[in-house]
């Protein structure tokens, strides 16, 4: 759907960007991570979505914010879709799962529990939602040149913040423990509310889509306070050498 030439939510058109971009949550982080491109310019702001462009290694790249949860991060991803981009990587914020994920931890997704609803708009609940795995493998090269600690598996998607943090003040207090405890015991990673239904998105528009999430705490231990300061920065430097290592071997 288009206003004036132009995507109606993220207000920009085909031509505007290239084919990588990064999708972090907040607006407030894209000129942050534009730093780390060469030539950044901001191009477009509309409601949730923020989107600077720039280049890294000679390849025009992109920053989009997608605002919090499946359905504003579905909408971006469907129109950068439609203006060029098949590569995406996002880079959140989470709260671990299980116990070995510390605060300061990268986790690197290679699928997405999908306990969100806006994935069953695009794809019955049995299809898996699970990240490319040329992107899991860059992210996790990136990691391991940076010295990054980092985990890879799989995490789980939800709507409610609040029902994770405080569950026991929901009405359904009983069923969020219980899947809790299940994620858990599986061995999920860590806890989000944008990567499944980004996956699920790309899957269906078959592009790539991977995501490396910065571990704030554990949701279980209350380890906050161990907090490195640079620790939400870790994602996206984990994030930017990760679209260097796809466009050398986009390139080859």
């Amino acid at each position: 759907m288009l206003i004036d030439g132009k995507q109606m939510h993220i207000q920009i058109e085909k031509g505007d960007i290239g084919r990588y971009v990064i999708l972090p949550g907040d607006p407030g982080r894209c000129e942050k991570i534009a730093r780390y491109f060469d030539r950044p310019q901001q191009i477009a702001q509309n409601r949730e979505y923020t989107l600077w462009t720039g280049q890294l290694d000679g390849t025009p790249v992109a920053v989009c914010s997608t605002g919090i949860g499946g359905p504003s991060a579905a909408i971006a991803l469907e129109e950068l879709v439609e203006c060029g981009a098949d590569t995406f990587i996002r880079v959140g914020t989470s709260g671990g799962i299980v116990d070995e994920v510390h605060g300061g931890d990268l986790v690197i997704a290679t699928a997405a529990i999908r306990q969100e609803g806006t994935s069953r708009e695009y794809l019955p609940i049995e299809f898996p939602a699970a990240a490319d795995f040329s992107v899991v493998a860059a992210l996790r090269e990136a990691a391991v040149q940076l010295g990054l600690t980092h985990h890879i598996g799989v995490i789980q998607s939800k709507d409610s913040f609040y029902g994770e943090i405080r569950p026991a003040q929901q009405p359904i207090a009983g069923e969020l423990v219980a899947k809790w405890k299940a994620w858990k015991a599986a061995g999920a990673l860590t806890s989000e509310m944008e990567t499944a239904a980004l996956f699920i998105v790309a899957q269906v528009l078959h592009v790539r889509c991977g995501a490396v999430l910065n571990v704030l705490w554990n949701a279980d231990n209350d380890d906050a306070p161990s907090i490195p300061p640079d620790a939400a920065e870790r994602g996206v430097r984990a994030a930017v050498e990760a679209l260097r290592i796809l466009i050398r071997e986009d390139r080859a």
